[in-house]
């Protein structure tokens, strides 16, 4: 079982230097047979790299600067093709171009960004900077700047830590959030107390109904930890709100550590509490799947927090 811990250019975001400075954001790079840097990692719209677009546009898109900072960039000569500085901010462009750089570098992650983050505890995923530090403190100001942004696909609570998707690619957020799909999450849990030895039946039964909820569970599969009855492994293929604080309460435990330590056939591989990965499309399909229909549309959004 994964190591738990116990509960307890966009402007810069105001963080607690406590918690992001454990956690400085190494970006991995994409594996070897991957895409490469600028042509790599899944996500984003693909027709956007495929086809000529103005050089304001493609500079926002990618989080460079703001359009309307494009002809400050382009009258600096920071955008060049084919050697020669490119003269106008609407002039039209190849993103793919291999003679086309920015500051001087090919352009980052054209066809969008997919990533696997690694969520240490103490962070949000939240925008909002009322609530405490955030999984995008961790993450380069290029990355905040996007546009579509990059967005987490659901969300963990803040002393939930592990595995947590990221993507800049609208149509992939919603496949894997959507309750059409179930996509298998697995979460390694610490409750205060002994685990029942007929949780793991109720949990698989489908008759499970949460306090303020009208309809059952959909069946989990919970497999007690045989040297230590108050470790588990929960998987779910649905995301109710704080569902498996809620599951275990509902057979007399509290959890006091959660980690989500696989995302369908996806595991952290390696990396430590605040690393980041872009994955390639390859590895999505691979790892991800196209997910299985459910029966219906009711039950959570997938994905909810922890």
């Amino acid at each position: 079982m994964a190591m738990l811990a116990s509960t307890t250019s966009a402007a810069p975001r105001t963080a607690a230097p406590s918690v992001l400075a454990r956690h400085r954001l190494r970006v991995v790079p994409v594996r070897a047979g991957g895409k490469k840097k600028g042509k790599g990692g899944g996500g984003g719209d693909a027709s956007s790299s495929s086809s000529p677009e103005r050089v304001d546009r493609l500079l926002s898109r990618l989080g460079y600067c703001a359009r309307g900072e494009a002809k400050r960039w382009v009258g600096a000569g920071r955008v060049t093709l084919d050697g020669e500085p490119v003269r106008r901010a609407d002039a039209k462009v190849l993103a793919s171009s291999p003679s086309l750089r920015i500051d001087g570098e090919a352009p980052e992650f054209i066809h969008g960004i997919t990533a696997v983050m690694h969520k240490p505890a103490g962070c949000v995923c939240s925008h909002d900077n009322r609530e405490g530090p955030s999984v995008y403190d961790l993450l380069p100001e290029r990355w905040r700047s996007r546009n579509p942004g990059v967005e987490t696909v659901g969300r963990l609570d803040k002393d939930t830590t592990g595995l947590l998707l990221l993507t800049d690619d609208g149509a992939l957020l919603h496949r894997l959030t959507s309750p059409k799909k179930k996509v298998a999450k697995v979460y390694e849990v610490i409750v205060d107390a002994d685990l029942p030895l007929d949780a793991p039946a109720l949990f698989a039964s489908g008759t499970l109904t949460l306090t303020g909820e009208s309809k059952p569970c959909r069946p989990a599969t919970l497999a007690l930890d045989t040297n230590d009855k108050r470790r588990g492994s929960l998987t779910l293929v649905e995301g109710k709100y704080h569902q498996v604080k809620r599951m275990c309460n509902a057979v007399g435990c509290e959890v006091i550590a959660l980690h989500r330590s696989s995302f369908g056939r996806m595991t952290l591989d390696g990396l430590a509490e605040g690393e980041v990965r872009v994955l390639t499309r390859e590895e999505l399909e691979r790892w991800i799947g196209p997910g299985e229909d459910a029966e219906d549309e009711e039950g959570g959004d997938g994905l909810e927090e922890r």
